[in-house]
């Protein structure tokens, strides 16, 4: 059985902070990463999907965590196609418009392959460290399966190569009837690593739990089961705390996920408060114990 790999995606949470989980002697930014990466092995940034990180700070990031430690990344809102605020944009490469948000048709050619180019080369401190796990690229409720999709994939794949990147569906057409099979013939054709998802069914962006590993690294995300999903606010989106009972239950289908591939990374998403770290550590003993 491959490696698990068991963290949040967040450590900087505003409602977090609030919690009282960081020991009060964590009282900064370096501080609270430092306790974070003490008691878990894998962080999930994302932040860089609203702006695209700056080199400094991932070398900040690698830093201040141990060796070993694990950040995986998520993708920029206009590399996944999501509208993307223009005051996101690196400054000498927002265009003159009236838009608010804008898409990547909305750039030039040569603009849109710098944002590329920008937001990978950023996270050199973290490659250099050996401490970036993956690019998470989770696509919009929009990107349904299609053969100009499936191509896109194929095209982040080979822009990120060395890089790891990972995808993430909210479009149930992935997974509908005979395509789930013809999903994931073609990630494993391709290598490319597919995210499992635990999240509210009966939605336009739900996808069912389908628990599979295409590549040599799984990726799994737990996203809650919060009744206010369509929510504008983030804090309600995710809003929902596992029980033991569930997790307990997970805990076989991660083992058996993790036997089919080399390497498995399990983040929880739900972060409200400290629901996610709890329930990160909770998954992580059982988990252990299992083990």
């Amino acid at each position: 059985m491959g490696e698990i790999k068991v963290g949040t995606a967040s450590w900087t949470d505003r409602t977090l902070l609030e919690s009282g989980w960081y020991p009060p002697s964590a009282d900064t930014a370096e501080k609270r990463l430092g306790y974070y990466a003490s008691q878990f092995p894998l962080v999930e940034v994302d932040a860089t999907y609203y702006s695209p990180p700056a080199e400094q700070t991932a070398a900040l990031w690698a830093a201040r965590t141990p060796p070993g430690f694990t950040f995986n990344v998520k993708a920029f809102s206009l590399l996944t196609g999501h509208p993307t605020r223009v005051s996101a944009l690196y400054r000498d490469l927002r265009p003159v418009t009236d838009k608010k948000n804008i898409y990547p048709d909305d750039l030039s050619a040569q603009t849109y392959e710098e944002i590329w180019s920008r937001f990978l080369s950023a996270l050199d401190p973290l490659v250099a460290a050996g401490k970036l796990g993956a690019l998470l690229f989770q696509f919009p409720p929009w990107f349904a399966i299609s053969r100009t999709n499936k191509q896109y994939l194929l095209e982040v794949e080979q822009r990120c190569r060395p890089l790891r990147a990972v995808f993430e569906f909210r479009h149930a057409s992935w997974f509908a009837g005979d395509n789930c099979a013809e999903t994931l013939e073609f990630l494993r054709t391709h290598t490319l690593p597919y995210v499992c998802v635990d999240m509210p069914q009966g939605h336009r962006s739900s996808v069912p739990p389908v628990l599979a590993a295409t590549a040599e690294l799984a990726v799994m995300r737990f996203h809650g089961h919060s009744e206010r999903w369509t929510s504008k606010d983030i804090h309600e989106k995710f809003g929902y705390r596992y029980s033991d009972d569930e997790l307990r239950r997970w805990a076989p289908k991660l083992r058996a996920l993790a036997e089919q591939t080399e390497r498995t990374h399990v983040l929880m998403n739900n972060c409200v408060r400290d629901a996610a770290q709890r329930n990160a550590a909770t998954l992580a003993a059982l988990l252990a114990d299992a083990g």
